[in-house]
């Protein structure tokens, strides 16, 4: 029978590196394994060598049963187990929460621990008794008040020692019951040497502290068990280091690889987007696999997807540079071959020997085309409004990184209705499935989900797509980015190409004029014409060759002006002197949005007006 003590308390300030909350401690009284001794043998008995090897095996099993936690809560329950029964007859764990690794704040303030209890009860046997019954599951953690310990009570002192006592004197019997929320020294049998108190040092940490009891009809520990004590508690820390700082660079690099991704994706008119991210088993936490989704001029949109080879912060670091260069590439508006080759150009420069996978796709609402290039990235696949899938051929290239270029851009019908699905190899090969059968596989989910319904919502055709992928059945990242083309209707698109002459505002006046009265946005035509007037103005300034006039009406009135100079036009305050110099000023006071994008050919600037019926609404 074993007393049912209570949780920690922690240390003061005087403690090394003891900070903020406990977590959780672990109890468990567990019986020995098949074959065990029922413990290491005690002094004073005829033959001294045999306690000595027996205490000698039983550290080495001990030892390497805590060496295979992998994690922290392995690491402490091997702890228990190979301390209970065998050494002692309860164990109690407490830990520093968050456990220190080097880099906490200085304001924290020191020793203000949480109290939890987590109770693990096994019944005690021999060694002849065999393992015993099936372990009852644990019981709930249990949170109690946050307590400030004493900077310079006996527990401070014991655990800065680092050294493991028994609970026979008044300072460590004091020590013990701060930590054990219990007054032991007054009660009518003190512990004395039935309980051990072992801190827990780290490399450079205290980390927190166990406590082993023996029940009264048990022989007390004896001068050498302090050792042995000491081995167990020593190995248990460095365990519990060895996690803290694995489950701290996996968070980081968990942290930083979802940094990388995009927190939402655009809206565009004529297409709509949804996508799914989902990181590997625990082993790997971080890859580089990544996804984005980018307006350009013209409303049309880039869908890009990749995948960096292996899985480490290097290529989450990777990921993050090649995804900045493409965001840089697709600015330009340039086709998605040339994007690819410009890729693979400042992949080299990187000087990394990792290599990528990448797939760039330019959507056109109005033309319903799409246009791809392939960097050694697996195919797409089409889900027609028929319900049928097609995987989409496109001349694979070589990856990214590897200098080979040969990049082609394969234009094809874009239907509305049809759906486009880009993913990484996480989706469609596992250990007992190659790719093509995954692709298939990934084919018939998409079909089933098009048999439920002629036309199913996004996101449950990306969960469908997923399939029954769990969080222990991914060997590699998996990353999905899903397009459904709307499209844009031709009545709803106009554009000239106007020569780059002064007198040319005034006819894009009238044009602008006569489309809005066309698309029954009388109410728009004054602010429209004036700010039309002010663009075109500014473009035929430097401008060499025609400008195009674009004209598209969405959920906004969007108005473009493209023409071949690079030079950027910035807002400034005119004086009241000035005879110019307002006309940007003008845009931004009037237009709901506006903005400059670079491409190959020169610059776009655009502006965007709410429709009459949202301004009423507004």
């Amino acid at each position: 029978m074993t007393k049912d003590l209570g949780a920690d308390r922690g240390t003061g300030g005087q403690a090394a590196g003891v900070r903020g909350p406990a977590a959780p401690p672990h109890r468990a009284e567990r019986p020995p394994a098949p074959g065990a001794t029922a413990g290491p043998p005690r002094d004073g008995g005829p033959d001294v060598a045999e306690p000595q090897t027996d205490r000698l095996r039983y550290l080495d099993a001990a030892t390497r049963r805590i060496a295979r936690g992998i994690n922290l809560d392995e690491t402490l329950d091997e702890l228990c187990r190979a301390a209970v029964p065998a050494f002692a007859d309860t164990a109690f764990v407490h830990l520093y929460a968050p456990l220190p690794v080097g880099d906490e704040p200085d304001d924290v303030a020191p020793g203000i621990l949480r109290l939890h209890t987590t109770e693990r009860a096994r019944p005690r046997q021999s060694a002849t008794q065999g393992s015993g019954p099936p372990a009852p599951a644990p019981a709930p953690v249990r949170a109690a008040e946050v307590v400030r310990p004493s900077a310079t009570g006996p527990l401070t002192e014991l655990l800065h020692a680092g050294r493991p006592v028994f609970a026979d004197t008044p300072d460590t019997a004091s020590a013990a019951s701060e930590l054990l929320e219990t007054d032991i020294a007054s009660s009518a049998a003190p512990p004395g040497r039935r309980l051990i108190v072992a801190p827990l040092h780290g490399r450079h940490h205290v980390m927190g502290s166990v406590a082993l009891l023996r029940e009264p009809d048990r022989p007390d520990f004896s001068g050498d068990d302090l050792l042995v004590a000491s081995q167990l508690a020593t190995h248990t820390a460095l365990g519990v280091d060895k996690a803290a700082l694995y489950a701290r660079e996996a968070s980081v690099a968990d942290a930083l690889q979802r940094t990388m991704l995009p927190s939402s994706l655009p809206a565009p008119a004529g297409v709509l987007l949804a996508s799914r991210y989902l990181p590997a088993s625990r082993t790997a936490q971080v890859g580089g696999d990544w996804y984005d989704a980018i307006p350009l001029p013209g409303n049309r949109v880039a869908l890009i997807i990749g995948d960096v080879m292996g899985h480490s912060m290097t290529s989450a670091a990777i990921m993050g540079q090649l995804r900045t260069i493409v965001q840089t590439l697709a600015g330009l508006d340039l086709p998605p071959d040339e994007i690819l080759h410009h890729l693979d150009e400042q992949a080299e420069r990187l000087g990394s020997e990792h290599t990528a996978t990448c797939l760039y796709a330019m959507y056109d609402p109005v033309l319903h085309r799409l246009l791809v290039s392939n960097a050694g990235h697996l195919p797409p696949v089409l889900l027609h409004p028929d319900g049928s899938t097609e995987v989409v051929q496109v001349p694979p290239g070589a990856p990214i990184g590897v200098g080979g270029g040969g990049f082609e851009s394969v234009e094809m019908p874009a239907p509305a209705g049809a759906t486009l699905l880009l993913y990484t190899d996480g989706l469609v090969e596992s250990r007992d499935s190659d790719v093509l059968t995954g692709v298939e596989r990934l084919r018939a989910r998409l079909r089933e989900a098009a048999a439920k319904s002629t036309s199913p919502a996004l996101e449950v055709l990306c969960d469908q797509a997923l399939g029954t992928l769990g969080p222990g059945d991914r060997d590699d990242d998996v990353a999905l980015l899903a397009a459904r083309f709307k499209g844009l209707l031709p009545e709803t698109v106009a554009y000239w190409y106007l020569a780059p002459r002064p007198q040319n505002a005034r006819q894009a006046r009238r044009l602008t004029r006569r489309t809005l009265r066309d698309w029954d946005l009388d109410d728009l035509s004054e602010s429209t014409e004036l700010l039309v007037s002010e663009v075109v103005a500014n473009a035929v300034r430097f401008a060499s060759r025609p400008i195009v006039l674009r004209l598209l009406r969405t959920d906004v009135l969007r108005c473009e002006v493209e023409d071949d100079s690079p030079i950027v036009p910035r807002m400034r305050h005119a004086r009241l002197s000035d005879e110019g110099g307002r006309g940007l000023f003008l845009v931004d006071q009037l237009a709901q949005r506006w903005g400059v994008t670079r491409v190959s050919t020169g610059k776009v600037v655009w502006f965007e007006q709410p429709l009459p019926s949202d301004r009423d609404a507004g």
